[in-house]
């Protein structure tokens, strides 16, 4: 049994990982978001906040960077599932001599595999905005990103699964992931926001994660490391189970 659900979660997770690997032209693309944020924008506006960081303000974004890459990547996977409806795969899934929490798991890995695997190529820009990045340091941020993306994976599979359209669950997305970007603290400290954009930045699961990536690759986290990975990880706990509740629900 235990076999059973384990080789369907590895069957799930590499099948969306070929399917990633296959699209090179998407992986390519995916550095040039984040360049444009670092180099053009972040040289744009960075003489605005030089007086109040200890650090570069490039420095600075770098690891809110990192994050916003994770987030597009992980939340917009779960797209695949909307995919997978219109195609009928998800129905020959669902009849597969597997659990629904397996499926969910799997998609979730393959999710936050795919977003890791992207954030981490953004850490070859670290030596051109001058930050210095260790094997330690590398398996760190590896381990957060990881964290970050199964969590936001979670949130739009659960989105995801009860969506029919495409352009439904992409307008949903934008509406909800843009918001969680800019209250992360990843352009801007948190600390210089009105009292209102820091209550709403309390109960955004991104913000915890951009705060672990500044403490693990700048050392320039406002909270503790161990409070953002709790934080992280009792609501990737939450996610996945609301998520798997929902899949028990279809049809």
């Amino acid at each position: 049994m235990l076999v059973r659900e384990l080789k369907g979660i590895y069957v799930i997770w590499l099948r969306e990982l070929i399917k990633f690997w296959r699209e090179k032209i998407r992986i390519l693309t995916s550095l040039v978001q984040p360049a444009v944020w670092l180099f053009i924008m972040g040289k744009g506006i960075g003489s605005s906040f030089a007086a109040s960081l200890t650090v570069d303000y490039v420095q600075f974004m770098f690891p809110g960077v990192i994050g916003m890459t994770v987030l597009f990547t992980s939340i917009f996977s779960a797209v695949s599932i909307i995919w997978d409806r219109q195609f009928g795969f998800l129905k020959e899934v669902m009849v597969a001599p597997v659990s629904r929490t397996s499926i969910v798991i799997g998609k979730a890995l393959s999710g936050s595999t795919t977003a890791m695997i992207q954030g981490t190529m953004i850490l070859l820009f670290a030596p051109l905005v001058k930050v210095h990045v260790t094997l330690v340091i590398l398996l760190q941020s590896m381990f957060v990103m990881f964290l970050i993306s199964f969590t936001l994976s979670s949130a739009g599979i659960l989105v995801a699964a009860r969506m029919e359209s495409f352009h439904s669950f992409q307008l949903l997305m934008n509406f909800i992931v843009m918001p969680m970007f800019f209250l992360s603290g990843a352009i801007f400290p948190i600390s210089r926001l009105p009292l209102w954009m820091r209550s709403l930045a309390v109960i955004n699961p991104l913000r915890y994660g951009v705060d672990a990536l500044k403490g693990v690759i700048i050392q320039l986290n406002e909270n503790s490391i161990m409070l953002d990975l709790s934080v992280i990880m009792v609501l990737a706990l939450v996610l996945v189970s609301l998520a798997v509740y929902v899949f028990k629900k279809e049809g």
